[in-house]
Formats: structure tokens, sequence, C-alpha cells
């Protein structure tokens, strides 16, 4: 993150640094006592890890250049839907039922306070929070003159069991999430794009 990361400003990509740097710490400490010519690498550690905790997929959608007036159609839409979905006295303990099997408990929009000084960060997202941990985060940025970017974030958590579901493409393993993303949003409809711009 160039903006706001771990280290200080005498490098851009500091969290980059400090993941590398993680990475080569947890790879010494498995190969501490391992023969030559057996090292334990990245992907056996990664494996092991999801066996144990789960995995969390995770992509982003990013509609870059969209007409400010479209974008702001989008989160105006889902933050009318928050207020309904309040007033329906849907919660996370009354979830409403959706299609594709997920079942929301939290429509809202993020803010953040500060610990230290009290300010609030508003306007900080639209959440969509399931029963089963998924989420869809919709965010604008970079609104002007020029046009947004409509962002949408997407994340599942898979719980250990199964080897084929861990080690599925996030393409594969949030296919319905991101198809419920589409209909919810209404960001092809809205924008006119029929495809992101990037999806990483």
């Amino acid at each position: 993150e160039e903006s706001f990361g771990t280290g200080s400003s005498h490098v851009r990509e500091k969290d980059g640094i400090w993941a590398v740097l993680c990475w080569l710490s947890i790879l010494t400490y498995h190969n501490a006592d391992t023969p030559n010519g057996q090292l334990v690498g990245v992907g056996q550690i990664v494996l092991q890890h999801w066996r144990r905790f789960g995995r969390n997929f995770y992509t982003r959608y990013d509609y870059e250049g969209v007409d400010s007036a479209a974008a702001a159609d989008v989160v105006d839409r889902l933050r009318a839907m928050g207020e309904s979905f309040s007033e329906a006295g849907f919660s996370a303990s009354n979830p409403q039922p959706l299609v594709d099997g997920f079942a929301l408990a939290t429509l809202d929009e993020f803010s953040y306070t500060d610990p230290v000084d009290g300010s609030v960060a508003t306007n900080q997202g639209i959440r969509l929070l399931f029963v089963d941990g998924s989420r869809i985060i919709v965010r604008l940025s970079g609104t002007g003159s020029e046009g947004a970017t409509v962002r949408i974030y997407i994340e599942r958590y898979q719980p250990p069991g199964s080897d084929a579901a861990l080690l599925a493409s996030a393409t594969d393993a949030l296919a319905p999430l991101v198809s419920l993303a589409l209909k919810i949003t209404m960001v092809r409809e809205l924008t006119g794009r029929d495809e992101p711009t990037v999806i990483t």
C-alpha cells in the first residue's frame, strides 16, 4: 500500500517489503531442522495452514472511469436498500434470505472512528455481510469531473475439510458470490459496463 503502510516514507511499497521479510522468517523457521535437499516450500506451508484454519477467497472488481452520476447511483441504490433492510427488521439474528443460498445479515454503510483522536471517517463503503461470513463491499473512489471508480470487494471463507475445496481457484470458489454481487449492485445496468476494467 503506497498511501499508508507498516513502513516509513523512505520507500514506496512498504508493506510488500515487510511481507517478503515475514515469509523469509517463516521459511527459516520451518526449515531449521530440515536436511539439505528436502526444504519445505511456501506451497506446503500454505496448504498446511489452510488445512488447519481454512482459506479466505478474495477478489476485487474495479470499474474505472465511470460517469460520476452513474457511480453515485450504484451506491445510492445500495444505501436505500440498507434503509429498507433495517426498517423491515432484518439483522444478524433475523437474516434476510437471498438467492444462491446466501442469507444477508447486515447491510450498512461503514464509518470509522479513530480511537486516538475521535475523528470520524464516514462513507467508507457499503457493506453486505452474510450469515456464513461472506461479504461484499462497494466503494467509490476518485469521484470528480473525469469520472469515478466503483470497487466491489468480494470475500468468502472456506472452512477446513476438503483439499479440493481449499485448492480451488478464486474464480471458481467465488463465482456464486460474484454473480450475486453483480445482481444486487446492478453495476452493469447502472454504469453501462459489461465487464470490470480490472479484476484483482
